[in-house]
Formats: C-alpha cells, sequence, structure tokens
C-alpha cells in the first residue's frame, strides 16, 4: 500500500466518523425539543385542569383558592349545583318588553365527577395535579388574592410552573414560565393560548 492510499483510509475514516458526531449533535438537540414539546403539553393540559377547579371554586365560594390544599378539599368534597334558567318575555304597550328570569335548582353533582370524569380524564389522580410533569416532584405555585378595579374588589389568580424545563423560558427571571391566571387581572387564560 502506498502512503497516499494509507492517508486516503485515514482521511476517510476520519470524515465518516466527524459525520457521525455532526449527526448525532443534531439528532439530540432535535430529540430534546421534542422532549420539551412533550413536557409542557402535559404541563399545560394540567394548568387547563387547574384552571377549571378554580374557576369552580370561585363560583362556589367567591374567591380563588390560594392554596393547593383548599382546591384540593374542593375538588374532593364540593359540589357545582345545576340551576335551570328561563326568560320569559312579555310584549307591553308601545313595543316594550318585559323580561321575567325565573331560576330553579335541580340539584347538584360533585366537583370531582363533573370535571374530571373518567371520560373526560382516563387517567385523572388528583394527588398528583399539582405535580409539575418532569421537574422531578416539583408543585406548582398558586397565587390568589383581590384587585380594585373601578372601585370593585376582584379576585384573581394565578398558577405557575417554578421551574421551567424549556431554557427559553427561563430567562429573564423565568418570567415566561407557563402560567394560568394574573396576578392583575381577572383573567383566566394562559400565557400559552
Amino acid at each position: 500500500m502506498t502512503l497516499t492510499r494509507i492517508l486516503s483510509i485515514v482521511f476517510l475514516i476520519g470524515a465518516l466518523g466527524l459525520g457521525y458526531k455532526l449527526y448525532d449533535s443534531v439528532d439530540s438537540v432535535v430529540e430534546a425539543e421534542k422532549e420539551i414539546e412533550r413536557t409542557e403539553n402535559r404541563i399545560i393540559e394540567k394548568l387547563k385542569m387547574l384552571r377549571d377547579a378554580q374557576i369552580a371554586y370561585n363560583a362556589s365560594n367567591g374567591e380563588y383558592a390560594s392554596n393547593w390544599q383548599d382546591l384540593k378539599n374542593f375538588i374532593q368534597g364540593g359540589e357545582i349545583w345545576l340551576v335551570e334558567r328561563k326568560e320569559t318575555t312579555k310584549l307591553l304597550e308601545y313595543g316594550k318588553e318585559e323580561t321575567t328570569v325565573t331560576l330553579d335548582t335541580l340539584g347538584s353533582v360533585g366537583v370531582i365527577d363533573s370535571l374530571f370524569n373518567a371520560r373526560k380524564y382516563p387517567n385523572f389522580n388528583l394527588e398528583n395535579l399539582n405535580v409539575v410533569p418532569g421537574s422531578g416532584g416539583k408543585t406548582f405555585e398558586f397565587f390568589a388574592d383581590k384587585v380594585e378595579r373601578n372601585s370593585r374588589e376582584i379576585p384573581v389568580f394565578e398558577i405557575k410552573d417554578p421551574d421551567p424545563i424549556n431554557p427559553k423560558r427561563r430567562l429573564n427571571n423565568k418570567e415566561k414560565a407557563l402560567r394560568v391566571g394574573s396576578r392583575t387581572d381577572s383573567s383566566t387564560a394562559g400565557n400559552w393560548e
């Protein structure tokens, strides 16, 4: 074998090694991004469930739950009242209308049966609802308070991922962490929407 042939083989092996290393680095970045997306989708699903529970809690109590234990107790033992609303409109003289609203309470259903039934969430586990997926056991941060708007106190809440897995969401003191609600406004929207 000549020196040229030996060097050609060495360079070919080196080029194949570098090509594999490049492919592997790109593939690992793509897989990491897919894993972050899957984890964030699971976090968003839990935030939506917690939002539904907070809205029901507010409808029953006139305020939002400020901690997980209060919300958990409400989900386990709380009830959502079924109310039928009937409106009757009566035409008066000169084209005016009179509307009468009648509310009839039909009964109640448990919060856990109404919001988290097996059809909607087949693998629902109340004990893990406040645990952030992919965090190693960390729990969501809860906040509830009342803010004043137009001389009225309005209840507000925020539920937030305390330690985002996505490096982009960690920037600026985790200001883009996945969250639902707002500390300053009566919003129940999530920041992913």
